[in-house]
């Protein structure tokens, strides 16, 4: 049985999708696996009228496939409790106050507070002001955490105005910003595997890597999703936050030791030698793609989708090379991109060695770059292509490959992303949030792309649904001798 935590986790938005789709569910784990037992208190705040027990009911229709004992899942929803609160009006604050001060005598929660904003980003700042000045951040406790859902902010700007009013209530070491990309296994499994291994980790660098690439495509379009992402796009919806977290795994330096400081230490070492660009430099090193219909008409074009603005600019695509100046990654380029209705749905990671000279003559005509694929979605997968002798009577090279793939039972116990990164936050775990310097370098990067897109208007649409995206894609990797590895 691991260590019980003991804590009052608040949960701001507690009836809504998300809370009754991840939240509860991945707590419910928590305390299956004795995470959680007798101290602790959940509270659900949200502006519905409802009762303690209309809320438990709620809660446990929400883990629906998840219970196995019915017994402990009633005794785990008898420490939910609800609150009826309007965020914005500091005077709700006092009540929650005084249902915070009873839960924590009854339960002997030791002044230990999680405060989790499942809600819209404009209320971030005003909810931390008042659990500041009406008394909701405990002095005596052991911990008190704020957890925030992304997008942090929509700009340089906007993000450093909100980093700014949450650091008035909170201290930054305090604010867990959530990326649930980050509590993905194979997420997780960079690390280990880059630093585990001699033979991976003394290659890791400019010496011996071509290139490195991130996938993250899409078949979806846009759905039910066009008020929001229309003002968002590729680029801030999915490479300012998931695709740069990716990054700053890989382009890390190595890291002391595991602690959250000494990883974060040695991402932020790389996140601020990434080269920023100018609007030149944008048109060079970027590509923005929207698309169009399928080829046999069975999907419609992005501007003919619902509520999508006439003549919109928004990109369905994005891909781009990025640099870092630092001595580890001097002229090696990686290549990300990211888009909606795309030939098939990937999330991975390629690393691209440098090919072998060639000793064998003509035997070695075959030669390929060895390549390191981390396949993260849909499928848990590690491929390695090497170079190996044909079976033949002549020598001759061909390329293999190695691969291991999460297996059922490990896949059966592995936890959720949002598991994970509640967990993480009880256990003061900051390694696996995106800290303030990743995430500023990346509004900074992204607006500088943004800025020269907004000069020049795009012609759109440039891609068919269900192709890998439009082919200065592909010609941005052919500019510099390369190609992508995932053909989709």
């Amino acid at each position: 049985m691991p260590e019980e935590i003991t804590t009052l986790l608040t949960f701001f938005g507690g009836t809504g999708d998300l809370a009754k789709r991840k939240l509860y569910p991945s707590t419910y784990n928590l305390f299956k696996k004795g995470f959680l037992q007798e101290h602790f208190a959940i509270v659900g705040a949200s502006r519905q009228e409802m009762s303690n027990d209309e809320f438990r009911q709620m809660v446990l229709a929400s883990l629906d496939g998840f219970i196995d004992d019915q017994a402990n899942a009633e005794e785990f929803i008898s420490h939910f409790y609800y609150i009826k609160q309007d965020i914005t009006d500091k005077a709700s604050y006092a009540e929650m106050l005084d249902l915070d001060n009873k839960l924590d005598a009854k339960y002997g929660l030791k002044g230990n507070r999680i405060f989790y904003m499942s809600v819209a980003p404009r209320f971030f700042g005003t909810i931390a002001k008042y659990l500041k000045s009406e008394g909701l951040i405990t002095e005596n406790g052991e911990f008190n955490r704020l957890m925030i859902e992304k997008p942090f902010g929509s700009s340089y700007k906007t993000a450093e105005e909100l980093q700014k009013e949450l650091t008035e209530a909170f201290d930054d070491d305090q604010i867990y910003r959530i990326d649930h990309y980050l509590g993905k296994e194979m997420v997780q499994n960079i690390a280990p595997l880059r630093f585990g291994n001699p033979l991976i980790d003394a290659a890791w660098n400019k010496d011996y890597i071509e290139n490195v690439q991130v996938t993250l495509s899409e078949v979806l379009g846009v759905e039910e999703r066009a008020g929001y992402y229309d003002t968002a796009g590729a680029l801030r919806d999915m490479i300012q936050n998931h695709t740069m977290q990716i990054i700053g795994w890989l382009a890390m330096e190595k890291p002391t030791d595991f602690s959250d400081k000494a990883v974060r230490a040695a991402k932020n070492t790389a996140f601020n030698a990434l080269k920023i660009y100018s609007n030149e430099e944008v048109a060079e090193n970027f590509v923005r793609g929207q698309y169009g219909e399928s080829a046999d008409g069975s999907q419609r074009k992005y501007l003919d989708e619902p509520d999508v603005p006439a003549g919109s600019q928004n990109n369905t695509f994005v891909a781009g090379k990025l640099q870092f100046d630092t001595p580890r990654w001097e002229g090696v380029p990686f290549y990300i991109r990211s888009g909606k209705r795309l030939a098939a749905k990937a999330t991975r990671v390629d690393i691209v060695f440098k090919k072998s000279a060639n000793i064998f003559g003509q035997g070695g005509e075959k030669l390929v770059n060895p390549v390191l694929s981390i396949l993260i979605d849909p499928v848990g997968r590690i491929e390695w292509t090497v170079n190996a002798k044909n079976v033949t009577d002549t020598f001759q090279t061909r390329p293999i490959e190695l691969d291991w793939q999460v297996s059922e039972a490990d896949k059966a116990v592995t936890p959720e992303p949002y598991e994970r990164m509640i967990h993480d936050c009880m256990d003061g775990n900051g390694s696996n949030f995106a800290d303030w310097n990743g995430v500023a370098v990346a509004w900074k990067f992204v607006d500088a792309i943004q800025d020269a897109w907004d000069k020049t208007p795009a012609t759109f649409p440039n891609y068919v649904s269900g192709s890998m995206g439009p082919k200065e894609s592909d010609e941005l990797l052919a500019k510099d001798g390369n190609e992508w590895v995932f053909k989709g």
